[in-house]
């Protein structure tokens, strides 16, 4: 009888997950993904004033209102998703119009969260150098405005649905909350799609094809979705859990804990992409 000494290959799962998980306890990913997460919580409440006084006052659109309300919801759900809601039109309505500080808090916060993502992005992608302050902020300044953009596509259309959708079937008083949550991630789910697309194939300081990171996109927005799901399952006891613990911050901790699973996520895409394209070992940074 013959004996092979050589060690068994390994399984196709572990060829793929390993990499990723190994990529995941290091400790530079955490300090990114906590980075992040923090300019996420900072950036969190300014962008919904001034994406809800857009709507109201900008196009006084209810519909649209009622959109980004419903997407809150989807997020954060039960008496969470209300008393941030009540807060919200408390301070809408107190504020009038005229959000400038939202607006300069939203700049200066979402900024934030670019940083440390292009330098997670291109430790993955093995550029050589991070942009310059400078072309970072720029940049980013243009993420910001795209990828809010995208959020008011994803919430223009829910707004449409609840108006137009609901007539030609015949609801006369008010779309059902399933219609309208339905069609909403029908909207949302390809919008959140396209920003990981741009977010990955503009933010490293390499050049990147599309197609590298095309597919990473799509898994990666779905992952996020199925993470919004299991919020949702675990929330009742998550919620106590967290009560006890933080009190009255609660709704930060839960905020900073769901965007850093999520930039776990994000980032761990962006190190898959990479690892199944791999580059010339001279990289050229863009200038």
């Amino acid at each position: 009888m013959i004996f092979d000494a050589r060690p068994p290959a390994p399984r196709a799962w572990q060829r793929h997950f390993a990499p990723s998980a190994r990529y995941w306890m290091r400790t530079e990913v955490h300090v990114y993904a906590l980075a992040v997460s923090a300019s996420v919580l900072l950036s969190f409440f300014p962008f919904l004033i001034v994406m809800i006084s857009l709507c109201r006052y900008g196009f006084r659109w209810p519909a649209a209102v009622n959109a980004i309300y419903l997407a809150l919801n989807d997020y954060f759900p039960g008496e969470l998703g209300d008393f941030i809601r009540r807060n919200l039109v408390a301070v809408i309505e107190s504020r009038g119009p005229m959000q400038i500080t939202s607006i300069v808090l939203l700049l200066v916060t979402a900024n934030g969260i670019f940083e440390p993502m292009e330098v997670a992005l291109n430790g993955a992608w093995g550029a050589i150098e991070n942009r310059s302050y400078l072309k970072n902020q720029l940049l980013s300044l243009g993420l910001i405005f795209l990828c809010g953009s995208l959020a008011l596509l994803s919430f223009i259309l829910t707004a449409l649905n609840q108006e137009y959708l609901g007539r030609s079937l015949g609801f006369t008083a008010r779309v059902p909350l399933w219609i309208n949550l339905a069609f909403f991630k029908f909207a949302a789910v390809p919008v959140s799609i396209l920003a990981l697309f741009f977010v990955y194939w503009l933010l490293p300081n390499r050049r990147v094809r599309p197609m590298a990171v095309a597919p990473v996109a799509i898994l990666v927005g779905l992952a996020i979705e199925l993470l919004k799901y299991i919020n949702l399952l675990i929330w009742p006891l998550l919620k106590e859990k967290l009560q006890r613990e933080y009190g009255p911050f609660y709704i930060s901790v839960t905020i900073v804990l769901f965007s850093f699973i999520a930039s776990m996520i994000v980032l761990g895409g962006a190190e898959w992409a990479a690892r199944h394209n791999p580059v010339e070992q001279t990289i050229r940074t863009i200038e």
